[in-house]
């Protein structure tokens, strides 16, 4: 099977969703700019134009108020926030009006919208260009939120979140545009509320989600190559709702968990999933589960500090290490 980007995968799903159903509309700020969306939507408004592919300006309230009220008139807008952190301005319209729109009118009408966050890390970029708040859309009952960590994830779960027909956030990160994998040309689906099995193993249950995943898989090959450590990796890719089955069968194995988080530590992905497994696991665990987070602190603008600020493979295998009392 072909190889393909994950930048690429997420312009070919837009492509092909776009031409599937005239319904589907994509705005936001920079919609129309390659290098604003890194390329995921590229030669779309020359395919369809500006009456499909909306350039908005820089308002990002407006903008969802206006994804939501498309909604609940019979398109399927994917409104784009090409940085994550300007969605604090979308707060009211995501939380207080979308979460809650179906449920105020008792199921009668519905909200098939996908907001889809672009995290933006690294490059001296700071801290109001480098955060990741899907921790706090897990907070909010009504929105399904997920994160691919690969391209054949991106494309199927993006095709996924347009039809769903409720809101879905999506999130994508940079930092994982170049990297590849295989991906059907045709148009496929992917679960919105499945985590997924990298790897089975015996001893430790690593879970992990978007870009930190690539640096989970690395420290697990290096961990069985080296210590014969036979870690159980899994991609959440749903953060709301949870995959706990999942989570819980995989810790009832092992008795060993660790969770490598890219949002800040109180109040993160990782806590909610130590409430679970604490709560269902705790008869089968050999020792506390452990996490590894971004500190709770904003991003630094020094490049010096960043490596620091981001955890990498090697703080993976370094607390793995601890955990099976190795030096």
């Amino acid at each position: 099977m072909r190889q393909l980007s994950y930048s690429d995968a997420i312009n070919e799903a837009l492509f092909q969703l776009m031409e599937d159903n005239p319904k589907i509309i994509l705005l936001g700020p920079g919609v129309n700019s390659p290098w604003y969306m890194g390329q995921t939507t590229k030669g779309l408004y020359d395919q369809f134009g500006p009456n499909r592919l909306i350039d908005t300006p820089i308002s990002e309230c407006c903008v969802t108020g206006v994804g939501l009220g498309a909604a609940i008139s019979g398109f399927l807008p994917i409104v784009t926030h090409a940085r994550m952190d300007f969605m604090y301005y979308a707060f009211d319209q995501i939380c207080n009006q979308i979460a809650n729109y179906t449920y105020m009118f008792g199921g009668a009408v519905s909200v098939p919208i996908v907001i889809r966050g672009v995290i933006n890390r690294g490059g001296e970029q700071a801290a109001q260009h480098s955060q990741a708040l899907q921790a706090m859309f897990l907070h909010v009952p009504g929105l399904k939120v997920v994160m691919p960590s690969n391209a054949y994830d991106a494309k199927g779960m993006l095709i996924s979140a347009v039809y769903e027909n409720n809101p879905v956030i999506y999130i994508d990160d940079r930092w994982l545009y170049d990297t590849y994998s295989e991906v059907p040309e045709k148009m496929y689906k992917v679960s919105l509320s499945e985590a997924k099995i990298i790897r089975a193993g015996n001893d430790l249950t690593l879970i992990s989600s978007s870009y930190l995943l690539k640096e989970s898989l690395n420290a697990t090959k290096v961990l069985k190559n080296e210590n014969n450590i036979d870690i159980e990796l899994i991609d959440l890719r749903s953060i709301s709702p949870l995959d706990k089955s999942t989570l819980i069968q995989s810790v009832k194995k092992t008795g060993k968990a660790l969770i490598v988080d890219g949002t800040w530590e109180t109040g993160g992905i990782s806590s909610e999933v130590i409430s679970i497994l604490s709560t269902d696991c705790f008869s089968d665990l050999m020792m506390p589960v452990k996490r590894i987070t971004l500190p709770d602190s904003p991003a630094p603008s020094s490049g010096f500090l960043e490596k620091l600020y981001y955890p990498c493979s090697t703080d993976i295998i370094a607390i793995v290490k601890t955990m099976f009392h190795l030096k």
